[in-house]
């Protein structure tokens, strides 16, 4: 059935999981196909225009998996590729992990936002420019935190490295009496316990991935495209390349042990 067709996720790596485990947990009855580009990653460092062939090379994967929707669980390709994407891919909703975000935060009470992310999401500005956009009357300060992904991947999340790269990078003068903070890359979340013990309870540190999720939710149902099946959902897990650190952190992101099958895209 159409409404029964899998979802496609795509990340530059793991951290897309986030993004995968959020929506396998607020519409379990979905059926996903997930694709991380672990040859490439990270993508935070990459050109635009690299960033944004290689995903159109996982998109069209993702549609001839015949996928009904397609989620991009990468900040620096939402920022990169959204709008090739959707040119790309007129007839399948795309969702991006920006604009939820932007969304909830300029509708909130929110008065200094900062965003940590890669330096390609940095550098594009499209956090600070749409919530801008949406609400001039808020101050958005920006702040690129590279080392982040990387050290996720390679499984240093909560060890005394991740602490020691958090503080220099959260101490910054711009970063300093926050309202609000979003995790602007879907690695993230893995740390964000330490990150609001870090920044205390007075910021709120808010999960892009959820965000995300929920948009999905809302673009399916809009579209009479929520699956109608009664048994869980069916899940795929693809890589470019497996590594072990890959298979070791993706139970850590997703919550759940998950096979991984490798699958190199040709240009």
């Amino acid at each position: 059935m159409e409404k029964n067709r899998p979802i496609g996720i795509f990340d530059s790596g793991v951290g897309g999981l986030t993004v995968a485990k959020a929506i396998a947990e607020l519409l379990p009855a979905e059926s996903f196909i997930y694709f991380g580009d672990t040859r490439h990653a990270p993508y935070g460092d990459k050109a635009s225009h690299t960033i944004r062939e290689y995903s159109q090379r996982i998109s069209r994967f993702l549609v001839a998996q015949n996928c009904k929707a397609i989620v991009i669980a990468c900040n620096s390709a939402s920022a990169a590729a959204y709008e090739q994407l959707c040119a790309d891919f007129p007839n399948i909703p795309i969702i991006n992990v920006i604009d939820p975000a932007v969304k909830y935060i300029a509708q909130s009470e929110a008065s200094k936002v900062g965003i940590i992310a890669t330096r390609a999401t940095v550098r594009s500005k499209v956090y600070a420019q749409r919530i801008s956009a949406a609400n001039q009357n808020l101050t958005v300060v920006q702040k690129a935190t590279p080392l982040l992904a990387p050290l996720i991947e390679e499984g240093f999340a909560g060890t005394d490295v991740s602490k020691g790269a958090l503080a220099h990078y959260l101490n910054h003068s711009s970063l300093k009496k926050l309202s609000d903070l979003i995790l602007g890359c879907t690695h993230y979340p893995l740390l964000e316990e330490e990150i609001a013990a870090y920044l205390g309870p007075k910021v709120r540190v808010l999960n892009s991935a959820k965000l995300a999720a929920q948009a999905l939710q809302g673009v399916l149902a809009s579209q009479d495209l929520l699956s109608t099946s009664v048994d869980a959902g069916k899940r795929r897990f693809y890589v470019s390349e497996k590594t072990p650190a890959f298979t070791k952190i993706a139970k850590m992101f997703f919550g759940q042990e998950i096979r991984l099958e490798e699958k190199f895209l040709k240009s």
